[in-house]
């Protein structure tokens, strides 16, 4: 079935002008082998095999010659072809007859997709190229708009993504219907870069991965560290508020516990393999559910003690294929802002609204504002009764509607053990980051045998509510210094101050002033260092601290500090204990503006 991108006029320029690029590139390296080009969000791709590595003058005559395909108009002509004709089209393309294989065999079709029903190899042509395809495609070359149309860049891409297949060369392009929706992506883009996590964690010394440590393992720098930690503060703070209780859970298992769960039996490609000790399996966690189960199942439960809310901020670790990885967004070890609501069926919708509500409290302190919500339904396959799927789908929509935020409804979209909203947040550049999750589970208060004496004496079965409202710590700490551009509101800067003596003479006095900025807890350095003042404020600005204090003379003299904000506005001369004040308010409002 098409999605709505899939039916719009941006798909189909976009499969069209990747159809054009590959032309173009085989017209360029006769002998080259053409694998897999689909249309993906903003733009497109080809992968190839190709005689040598491309280069950006290959891209610029690739996209020259885009350009005279275009102009020359050629059809779009669309034909089915039966298996062994397909065989003969392609019998020197090597990936395209593996391709045709799959389809042959009723598997896959060639983006690696499942296929449904009765079987159709068909392929599209224009000029000189024809490719295994599906459509859709505008009519014609010459309805693309040659000014709307840039190649990117090129990466290196497995072969159907197996790093044990050859390594292909893949050139990205966007497509666009106007040049100024061009422009306005290749802004975005180039936006998106400087904002790039990974970059700004290496220039703000926040967090490295480290080769000898492993890939998708994260280090936490000390500014990183210090940011953490301030989240982690009010994430405890917060959820005691609420009326959680905090716990902690062990990082291995036993592979009993893990196969009770069913991680074994469905998750286990995810999992590392298994440690012997003492001639038992254990294996690391990729989660930290069971666990709180069994703490739940420690004793007998009554009715009186639910609901039940625990929370923990679990490491798990889950395997990630190394292609995969990116940055704190995909990782093998991450710490999710875990809790379990266990609670009877008369108290669920309270329970959702709660975490609803604590969601949204929570996101909105940490700067972000425009949210995309999702409920999603029962599919067709699914585990417990009907009657408790509609409870449960109920009390989430009754959630979301009281809240009277706008939501979308993914109907049969839920996982197969319960129903669940999820929350994303929009970024400053307008990026969806999937973030809160609540989640119904009538899988595993079964698997573990979950119950609670009941006021009629009689064993009953609770309602466990999975819930992540942050997600990973360590995608949310990328998508805040992505959102943030590194420039992080007072209350979360890593150093709020930067104490800056103009001469030598002048750094005693800077100190003492650092020393009661600390006493009052706010975050701060000294620059002593030999460097002059105008490039100590520059080093400051760069380092995206939020207030350089500035004395020399006669800020000595009068006790004060001349205070300059990162944006390069001048605040003046202001008593320690002022500017103090200043940031004490600023970090209790947990305020995006640097003065209040």
């Amino acid at each position: 079935m098409m999605n709505e991108y899939q039916e719009s006029q941006l798909y189909r320029i976009r499969h069209s002008a990747a159809h054009v690029m590959a032309q173009a590139v085989l017209e360029e390296f006769p002998s080259g082998q053409v694998a897999i080009g689909p249309p993906i969000e903003d733009g497109f791709y080809y992968d190839f095999d190709l005689p040598r590595p491309l280069t950006p003058e290959d891209l610029e005559k690739i996209e020259a010659r885009m350009r005279e395909i275009i102009q020359e108009d050629h059809p779009f002509e669309y034909q089915e072809v039966s298996t062994e004709e397909a065989r003969q089209i392609y019998a020197d393309q090597p990936y395209k007859l593996e391709l045709i294989e799959g389809l042959a065999a009723g598997g896959v079709d060639e983006h690696g997709e499942p296929l449904e029903g009765e079987v159709v190899i068909s392929t599209y042509q224009h000029s000189d190229f024809r490719d295994l395809c599906r459509g859709p495609h505008v009519s014609r070359t010459g309805e693309l708009n040659p000014a709307a149309i840039k190649l990117l860049n090129t990466a290196g891409a497995y072969w159907r993504g197996d790093e044990h297949r050859p390594m292909l060369q893949r050139i990205y392009g966007t497509a666009w219907e106007t040049a100024e929706q061009l422009e306005q992506y290749i802004w975005r883009r180039e936006e998106a870069a400087r904002r790039d996590h990974r970059r700004l964690g290496r220039e703000l010394d926040l967090f490295s991965i480290q080769e000898l440590g492993g890939p998708g393992l994260i280090c936490w720098h000390p500014k990183g560290a210090r940011v953490r930690k301030i989240i982690e503060d009010y994430w405890y703070e917060e959820h005691e508020r609420a009326g959680y209780e905090i716990v902690f859970t062990p990082h291995i298992g036993k592979a009993d516990l893990w196969a009770t769960s069913g991680h074994l039996d469905f998750y286990r490609e995810s999992m590392y393999p298994p440690m012997d000790i003492e001639g038992q399996e254990y294996f690391v966690k990729p989660m930290n559910c069971p666990y709180q189960i069994l703490i739940y199942k420690s004793s007998i439960r009554s009715y009186r003690e639910l609901p039940l809310r625990w929370a923990e901020l679990g490491m798990v670790y889950r395997y990630e294929r190394s292609g995969v990885l990116h940055g704190l967004l995909r990782v093998r070890g991450f710490t999710i802002d875990d809790a379990h609501i266990i609670c009877r069926p008369d108290q669920v919708e309270d329970e959702i609204v709660g975490v609803y509500d604590l969601s949204l409290k929570m996101l909105r302190a940490f700067g972000f504002h425009d949210f995309a919500i999702y409920l999603s339904t029962r599919p067709e396959e699914y585990v417990g009764v009907p009657e408790r799927w509609n409870q449960a789908e109920d009390a989430l929509r009754r959630a979301l509607d009281s809240r009277e935020l706008p939501y979308d409804v993914d109907e049969g979209g839920g996982a197969f053990y319960g129903p669940k909203i999820d929350v994303k947040i929009k970024d400053a550049l307008g990026r969806p980051w999937q973030m809160t999750t609540i989640q119904f589970d009538f899988n595993l208060p079964e698997r573990f045998d979950m119950t609670y004496m009941g006021e009629d004496g009689k064993e009953h079965r609770p309602y466990v509510v999975h819930r992540a409202l942050l997600g990973a710590l360590e995608r949310f700490f990328g998508a805040l210094v992505e959102h943030y551009a590194g420039a992080f509101p007072v209350w979360l800067s890593p150093v709020q101050a930067a104490v800056i003596p103009i001469a030598d003479r002048h750094a005693e006095y800077a100190h003492q002033v650092a020393d009661q900025l600390r006493q009052a807890g706010i975050r701060v350095q000294v620059d002593d260092s030999s460097d002059r003042m105008q490039a100590k404020i520059r080093n400051a600005q760069l380092q995206k601290i939020p207030y350089m204090l500035v004395v020399g003379n006669r800020e000595v003299e009068s006790g004060t500090v001349s205070v300059r904000l990162r944006t390069g506005e001048d605040l003046k001369a202001k008593p320690v204990d002022e500017f103090i004040a200043l940031v004490q308010a600023a970090t209790e409002a947990k305020s995006q503006e640097l003065v209040a």
